[in-house]
């Protein structure tokens, strides 16, 4: 009698266990989480079967992972799609423009292959307006979803045949991408032939052909829209869209250049509970008093409001659950915050415009506004900070308190010279160890913010953390390598301005079972860049050295200035092999080759 195979033995044990195929495929269009999702298709070639005729939607978190055929083979009756291009590295202008992410070969895909596939959404990649065109003219009947979340390389021609050709979309994002603007004839498109969208959103663009009479046919024409961000458009011309669009719950943008008096006539739909809009004044800030306690969240980055502003504002807003600030918000506002707003959930506070030297005075925050913040607000789920000061007491009151935190990031800026509690250990370490949920966590401080020992922390307290951040911590290789010894759960590592060789990062690559993605700026290389690195070359791994450059750009005080970017490192798994769009960052296999190269 032959041998049972191992899928044979699986498939009849999941039968005896009270779980027959019939069983599992009325399970399995309900299970949702992407980790499941992957446990569940490693169980036996049937599961993984299932998994792939059932599963809706993938997210790809680095587009050169895979390959566009590889994934229409595996998953043929996907809806969603979302493709993430460069590193998170070039929204800082970190990596080269040239380095790649186009979306080209995956449009391809779509357009012959994907004929479930219903929603789109592309981050931080290239897209050409040929691209848009063909996935209009090969998607557009079905297409509820486009986001282009961070991208570049269209222009205005690109979105007119999506304005055209994709009537039954419910939402389109076009937020924080570089757009090259010839007319706003694509607005015009979705206000005459778009009945049904939902979601607008091209805030933080450059796109200022905007008609506001297109944004008002658009409110008159879809009855369910309910979020709307736009670029700089007068306040006072969207009198007429606000009127109509009776279902909004969300507005961000707009500007403000008329008389301040004359905005007392602007009315907001009753149902508007999310609000950013861009460069409010002192004197334009009563129009969002009478609405201020329905406020669920309030977008104040690009306000232009000093400290007590900010207190006074948000003093009005006691059911806040998401607010978005500059560190001009101060420690008082923070203080106010934490007394006023005690459903906050989400916070983030960016950097403010000291570096233009306009900050205001009180417009700092440090470990007395923190303190305050975990004591008043419970229910924080994340928490993304710009400090001037920082104490171990501070960490050691969030870990205390915020038991809900699942995302912490910390940024030390280097403009105070003197930090009253470096280094940072004891608080880190009692952060990560109380707060059980943390899943992200983000810690850029200076040099001597954080020992070998407390990055040892780090490593033997960040169970649950999948994605982790780390600026200037460390003082030798031995802190990385105590570091590699923990993070179980740890798959994407990202790292700049710390002191470990090419040596160490490879070695504990290598210990970091789980890791599937590793960023490195500013290292110390070896003789032979990238020799060292070969120690953590296998199968399906991609090693990147993009080496050190000289970039031009406009300093603090607006002179231009050309600054050296420092080496980087990025590894990933791939299932695609090597790249061959950008194959001179890409190191060989093979040490003899790099040795004679």
């Amino acid at each position: 009698m032959e041998e049972e195979s191992q899928d044979s033995k699986l498939n009849r044990m999941s039968c005896s266990s009270g779980m027959p195929d019939v069983v599992l495929e009325c399970v399995m269009p309900y299970i949702d989480d992407p980790r499941d999702r992957d446990a569940v298709s490693l169980v036996c070639r049937r599961w993984y079967e299932l998994d792939a005729l059932t599963r809706k939607h993938i997210t790809i978190a680095l587009c050169y992972t895979t390959s566009p055929d590889r994934l229409r083979r595996r998953f043929k009756h996907l809806e969603s799609l979302k493709l993430k291009g460069k590193p998170r590295a070039a929204m800082f202008n970190l990596i080269p423009e040239d380095w790649g992410g186009f979306v080209t070969p995956w449009v391809n895909e779509i357009a012959d292959s994907f004929d479930c596939l219903k929603s789109v959404h592309f981050r931080r990649m290239i897209v050409k307006d040929s691209d848009l065109e063909l996935l209009a003219k090969s998607r557009g009947r079905v297409l509820q979803v486009l986001k282009l979340d961070k991208c570049s390389g269209f222009s205005t021609d690109g979105l007119l045949h999506v304005g055209r050709l994709c009537r039954q979309l419910r939402t389109l994002l076009l937020e924080e991408s570089s757009i090259l603007e010839k007319d706003g004839d694509w607005l015009h498109q979705i206000a005459i032939n778009n009945t049904v969208l939902e979601n607008l959103n091209f805030y933080m663009t450059e796109l200022t052909k905007v008609r506001f009479e297109d944004l008002e046919l658009i409110a008159k024409n879809c009855r369910s829209l309910v979020s709307v961000k736009i670029s700089d458009c007068e306040i006072l011309d969207l009198h007429g869209f606000f009127h109509a669009a009776a279902a909004l719950e969300e507005f961000c943008g707009g500007s403000f250049n008329d008389a301040p008096d004359k905005y007392s006539a602007v009315t907001f739909p009753q149902r508007l509970c999310r609000l950013g809009l861009t460069y409010m004044g002192k004197n334009e800030m009563p129009i969002v008093f009478p609405f201020a306690p329905m406020l669920k969240k309030l977008d104040l980055l690009y306000a232009l409001l000093d400290t007590e502003d900010h207190c006074f504002l948000i003093q009005k807003c006691c059911n806040l659950e998401v607010l978005e600030a500059r560190n001009v918000i101060g420690d008082r506002g923070l203080e106010v915050l934490a007394s006023s707003c005690k459903r906050l959930k989400r916070l983030r506070i960016e950097r403010g415009a000291d570096e233009q030297g306009m900050e205001d005075e009180e417009g700092v925050v440090s470990q007395r506004g923190l303190i305050a913040l975990a004591q008043g607000c419970l229910e924080l789920e994340y928490m993304a900070v710009y400090v001037s000061d920082i104490t171990n007491a501070a960490l050691e009151h969030i870990g205390a308190c915020l038991k809900n935190l699942n995302d912490f990031r910390l940024v030390l800026l280097d403009r105070e010279e003197r930090i009253t509690d470096l280094p940072l250990d004891n608080g880190v370490r009692a952060l990560l160890r109380h707060c059980e949920k943390l899943r992200r966590f983000a810690l850029y401080l200076r040099q001597g913010g954080l020992t070998d020992v407390g990055l040892g922390y780090i490593g033997q307290y960040s169970q649950n953390v999948r994605w982790m951040l780390l600026g200037y911590v460390g003082e030798s290789d031995e802190g990385l390598l105590a570091f590699s010894k923990g993070c179980p759960s740890l798959q994407k590592l990202e790292m700049r301005g710390c002191c470990f060789t090419e040596s160490a990062l490879a070695r504990a690559v290598m210990q970091l079972t789980s890791l599937r993605y590793l960023w490195v700026q500013g290292y110390k290389a070896s003789s032979i860049p990238g020799r060292d690195l070969l120690t953590m070359a296998r199968p399906f791994w991609n090693i990147e050295l993009i080496p050190l450059r000289k970039v031009a750009m406009v300093n603090q005080v607006g002179e231009d200035a050309v600054v050296e970017q420092p080496a980087h490192i990025l590894a990933y798994y791939s299932l695609a092999g090597p790249r061959t769009d950008f194959p001179e960052c890409v190191l060989p296999l093979d040490p003899m080759r790099l040795v004679s190269a």
